[in-house]
């Protein structure tokens, strides 16, 4: 049997069927006999691609962040827009795929699209005027904030069932709707923190960053 043009396993394949498991099935999914499976394979030939679970994890997490937009960091943008768009589109990614995000909150590791991120938004403070400390703090404090927004609903940890408030909770009468406007409420509340977060950078070490 002659052999086939392409081959029937690569690393874009392990990773692209792992990224569509935790997605649909979470981190647990993702196992050696399910990828086997999945990929019509035995489960050592995945080892020939990657060493471990972990690495095969490490690049879905890679994979992820490739997708965010660094280049706010490159053009110009001054700091505080550059921070506003950078978060928008981290958190885009992040929402995409959420649960992949507790894997990614172990930090950077040796993956090479996080570590590009943290360099550019380092690199972008410290250019501004930040004092190294303050800019470490400040990539630090924005992963955070971006990754437990994309990490869960808020709206949704409400049921819609009005009984269940009232006259109990007299405050949240109107609680039970808003699973209804999951959308606004979450990224009005995104926006809201992110906008309060940069700004109360920029009032709070007004001396850091030189003028425009």
């Amino acid at each position: 049997m002659a052999r086939p043009r392409t081959p029937l396993l690569s690393r874009e394949r392990i990773v692209a069927c792992a990224l569509a498991l935790v997605d649909a099935e979470g981190l647990p999914a993702v196992t050696t006999r399910r990828l086997a499976t999945e990929l019509g394979v035995r489960g050592p030939s995945l080892y020939n691609h990657f060493r471990t679970m972990d690495e095969i994890l490490d690049a879905v997490a890679d994979t992820v962040c490739a997708q965010v937009d660094l280049s706010m960091f490159e053009d110009g943008t001054e700091w505080r827009e550059a921070l506003v768009a950078w978060a928008r589109s981290y958190r885009a990614a992040l929402a995409a795929h959420p649960h992949i995000v507790p894997f990614l909150a172990k930090g950077p590791g040796r993956r090479p699209s996080q570590l590009r991120m943290a360099d550019a938004v380092f690199g972008a403070m410290t250019r501004a005027g930040w004092p190294k400390p303050h800019a470490t703090h400040i990539g630090a404090l924005m992963r955070y904030f971006v990754a437990g927004s994309a990490l869960g609903s808020f709206a949704l940890g409400f049921v819609d069932d009005a009984a269940l408030y009232a006259p109990e909770y007299p405050h949240l009468a109107e609680a039970h709707r808003l699973p209804e406007h999951q959308r606004a409420v979450d990224e009005g509340a995104f926006e809201t923190g992110l906008r309060a977060l940069v700004d109360g950078l920029a009032a709070r070490f007004p001396g850091t960053a030189p003028p425009a």
